[in-house]
């Protein structure tokens, strides 16, 4: 076991009866989970957040002896192996948070949290033997201040090969993580896939603060064939500018509630009401222009507000008078806080646009390369039904239902992941998912 520790990866994960918990399920049926070492008190903001659905590993009972961060432009995802109840006959879990990394400190003194709690749980004095797995661009620009604050070894890996190794762990590995959506049947929509072992080829398509695709043929063998930089970075940082909104799941909790109707012109709207472009497949309801009603809009509103006595079309109030409010605020659609279109309408209109985009692009570079099956990962979509929904009918709209759509139920963590996995023996897993590697 010392040999273990001084070694990190020269012990064995084992992944038998591995299942995802929900952490709602289990809130309520056996309390919470204590696997986090505390990192505020109370009162303190916290400044990560825990993913909601751990993996179980109840068969796990060797040390683990390393953690793994993927520090990317946006968001560093870091995961963790702890033991179930404080014992090593229970088993264990890996434990998945994200940090934004402006403030990547807060990663790494929790990082430094995780190295105390280590020492104490396996009664060494070492604490340094905890070894930091890190990918992504993070993981050269901090590496400095990484291995300073913590006095550890920083193994930088490839970010690419960390992406397949740590999906093609999901995919052969993990049941019910891999699923497909089809809202056609609402009742059943998401149906989760059993682990497989047939894998190859795929494209997997990664969004994060932009868009990467990939070609996996195997194991070792993968290409960069494309991407976009028109990706979640393009959606956050828009809509920062456009609504106001801090945080990315505001954004995301304002597109649920937001009507793109109100913003995109449709086919509806240029044929007529309950009309389409049947011929050539384009419901009413299709997006013909994203954004596409606002300049009308605003025009039709600017020559209400001249009329009701507001301002004239490019008149501009002294500076050290406020803007005079328009005669008739309702003949020119003001909202709550005086924004003419509303957050809620503006977030949905742009998740749409991106969204589409990526699955358009998406299925044109499977097309191209005779790919089949494709996986979305990435922050980008951590889960939201809207985002999977577009993806998904992408893909099926435009391959006539030819190629399928994958989603990932830990689909931000496929890096950070794959650079946990990079610590282990020969034969790590039951499927042999990953090509042995030197340790």
């Amino acid at each position: 076991m010392q040999s273990a520790i001084q070694q990190p990866g020269s012990i064995k994960i084992n992944v038998e009866g591995a299942y995802i918990i929900d952490h709602e399920e289990e809130d309520s049926s056996q309390g919470s989970h204590s696997s986090s070492p505390s990192s505020h008190h109370e009162g303190d903001e916290q400044t990560y957040q825990h993913h909601n659905r751990d993996i179980r590993l109840p068969n796990h009972t060797a040390v683990v002896s390393h953690v793994a961060a993927d520090i990317g432009g946006s968001l560093a995802k870091v995961v963790y192996f702890s033991r179930e109840n404080g014992v090593p006959e229970s088993g264990g879990r890996l434990n998945f948070l994200s940090f934004e990394t402006d403030k990547i400190d807060e990663c790494i003194e929790y990082l430094r949290l995780l190295q105390a709690k280590y020492e104490k749980t396996n009664g060494t004095t070492k604490a340094a033997d905890l070894m930091v797995m890190a990918t992504g661009g993070g993981a050269f620009k901090f590496y400095d201040r990484i291995k300073e604050r913590l006095g550890v070894n920083v193994v930088r890996e490839d970010e690419m090969e960390c992406l397949i190794k740590g999906l093609d762990f999901f995919i052969t590995e993990i049941p019910s993580e891999v699923f497909t959506y089809n809202d056609e049947d609402p009742e059943n929509a998401v149906e989760y896939q059993d682990p497989r072992s047939d894998v190859y080829p795929y494209l997997l398509v990664n969004i994060g603060s932009g868009v990467s695709m990939i070609k996996v043929s195997g194991p070792s063998q993968y290409q960069r064939i494309g991407g976009t930089s028109l990706g979640g970075g393009t959606l956050w940082g828009l809509l920062s500018l456009l609504t106001g909104a801090r945080t990315f799941d505001d954004m995301l909790a304002m597109a649920d509630k937001g009507d793109n109707t109100e913003i995109d012109l449709l086919v509806g709207d240029i044929y007529g009401e309950g009309m389409g472009y049947e011929k050539i497949g384009l419901s009413e309801k299709t997006i013909a222009s994203s954004f596409g009603k606002v300049l009308k809009r605003k025009r039709e509103a600017e020559r209400r507000a001249e009329d009701g006595g507001g301002l004239s079309n490019g008149d501009v109030p002294r500076a050290e008078e406020p803007p005079a409010a328009p005669a008739n605020a309702d003949a020119v659609n003001l909202v709550g806080d005086g924004r003419m279109f509303k957050p809620e309408d503006i977030s949905r209109s742009l998740l749409y646009a991106i969204s589409n985009n990526i699955g358009q692009i998406s299925y044109l570079q499977s097309e191209k390369h005779n790919l089949q099956r494709i996986y979305f990962g990435g922050s980008f979509i951590r889960g939201h039904t809207q985002t999977i929904h577009t993806l998904s009918f992408a893909i099926k709209f435009w391959s006539k239902g030819s190629k399928q759509a994958y989603f990932l139920r830990h689909e931000g963590y496929l890096g950070a992941v794959g650079a946990f996995m990079k610590r282990r023996p020969q034969s790590w897993g039951r499927r042999g998912s990953v090509e042995p590697v030197d340790l």
